[in-house]
């Protein structure tokens, strides 16, 4: 279904053609900022002048590196029967965090890439100068420092021979017939005539010229590759682990929130069962057992008394259905998510414009979070907003469940603020979620929430 539905308190959906989208501005290049009095290299040339800077640097980090890594670790393998050894062990695993350190600043300064910090064994604070280095020594990450410390003399050298290579050559070949007037005449023949392409200072200028061109077309793919190797090895080595870590951080993040956002439900659940349909019940039992007792003493008044039971019979089904919506709304487990967000847009008091896009066959986690969204926006929208008009719109796109409901309320909504935002966060985060709301005072209100239809 794809298709925009206008909804007003009572009525049925109707459906109306979806609105032309806008006409889309053209993208905006490297050149369509503000002017100012200088102007900026294109990106890419700007790209290929931070990679050669970074390709060039990592062999003159990478030696100092190697050779003080090296260092300690021989003397200290050399020295480990005596007290000394271990402690230049532990002063080499220092020495390669500090390189590793500087490693990942290089790539986000001059490379702009992610290098997430992983998280190092740390000894407790007012330890001793043995525990500090002990504590360094078993701690895997220290050991892929001094790894990186290693490789990246390999890689870095690699790195500065190319990038330098390619710059010279790309240089003097398209300078050379400049200076080519200044060189003495010697007793053989230049390249060209050692290729046997001919003779003369024309032959020589064109071949070096075309020599500097191919080597600044190829510059930006040389550079790049060897720049992507050095990198590369440098992330998988001291970026890696960091990355596991925060996955573990965010799994163990979204289980304990939907753990809690389960206790907070039951607890909710709890409490609404016994100041609603818990107190009818025992009503209830009290207006049977006074009819029973009517029966010998006073007959007459048994009809009022068993009318007065069924009434609260009938309000006690109506508070458990609405209780049994807030755990599994029925119209979502019978006909899916679709279904159940029409009805629900229906029962809203805000006249509601919606366009609804879900396959069918959602994860049943990815339906439950999406339905809950979009009842706790609107039970905000109608007690809290003062909206005269609410917009939603749900869909798939790259793999995600967006939702998006915005109102012309008088704003002012936060999570921080509660008003049910907090436990839909909650909520949210538990399967993967994101939610997102901007509603400055005076509004509009727009909530946003992202749903992986996926496990990350």
């Amino acid at each position: 279904m794809d298709e925009t539905t206008t909804l007003t308190p009572g009525m049925s959906p109707v459906t109306t053609p979806p609105p032309t989208p806008p006409p889309t501005p053209p993208p905006a290049g490297p050149w369509s900022g503000p002017r100012s009095g200088t102007a900026e290299p294109p990106r890419g040339v700007r790209r290929v002048l931070l990679e050669s800077g970074y390709a060039i640097s990592a062999f003159v980090l990478a030696l100092p590196a190697f050779v003080l890594t090296v260092v300690n670790l021989a003397l200290g393998v050399g020295l480990s029967v005596l007290v000394g050894g271990v402690l230049l062990l532990a002063l080499a695993t220092q020495v390669a965090r500090g390189f590793a350190r500087l490693e990942r600043h290089r790539q986000r300064t001059m490379l702009g890439r992610a290098a997430a910090t992983p998280r190092y064994l740390c000894a407790p604070r007012g330890s001793g100068i043995w525990r500090h280095g002990l504590t360094s020594l078993r701690d895997p990450q220290s050991w892929l420092d001094v790894g990186w410390c290693l490789v990246g003399l390999v890689t870095g050298t690699l790195a500065f021979l190319v990038t330098l290579v390619w710059w010279a050559v790309s240089l003097a070949g398209l300078t050379y017939w400049t200076w080519q007037g200044f060189l003495p005449d010697g007793e053989y023949g230049g390249l060209a005539e050692l290729l046997g392409l001919g003779e003369g200072r024309l032959t020589e200028s064109l071949l070096n010229l075309a020599a500097g061109t191919l080597a600044l077309l190829t510059l930006p793919y040389a550079v790049r590759t060897v720049t992507l190797l050095n990198a590369g090895t440098a992330r998988v080595l001291l970026s890696s682990r960091a990355d596991l870590q925060a996955e573990v951080h965010r799994v163990a993040t979204g289980r304990d929130a939907a753990r809690d956002a389960e206790a907070s439900s039951l607890r909710r659940l709890e409490r609404d069962i016994h100041d609603g349909p818990q107190q009818r019940l025992v009503r209830l039992s009290m207006d049977l057992g006074r009819a029973r007792r009517q029966l010998d003493r006073n007959p007459e008044q048994v009809g009022e008394t068993l009318d007065a039971a069924l009434v609260q019979a009938r309000e006690t089904v109506e508070e458990l259905r609405s209780l049994s919506r807030g755990i599994a709304p029925p119209m979502l487990v019978d006909r899916g998510l679709r279904v159940a967000l029409e009805e629900l847009l229906t029962r809203c008091p805000v006249p509601v414009e919606a366009r609804i896009d879900v396959p069918d066959g959602l994860p049943p986690h990815v339906e439950t979070a999406a339905y809950f969204v979009v009842s706790e926006a609107l039970t905000n929208v109608a007690k809290h907003s003062g909206a005269t008009r609410v917009l939603v719109d749900v869909g798939v796109t790259e793999g995600d469940l967006g939702i998006r409901v915005e109102d012309d309320g008088i704003g002012g909504a936060h999570p921080g603020k509660g008003l049910g935002l907090a436990g839909l966060q909650q909520r949210l985060v538990g399967v993967d979620g994101v939610l997102a709301v901007e509603s400055p005072a005076g509004g509009p209100t727009v909530l946003r929430a992202l749903l992986p239809l996926e496990a990350g």
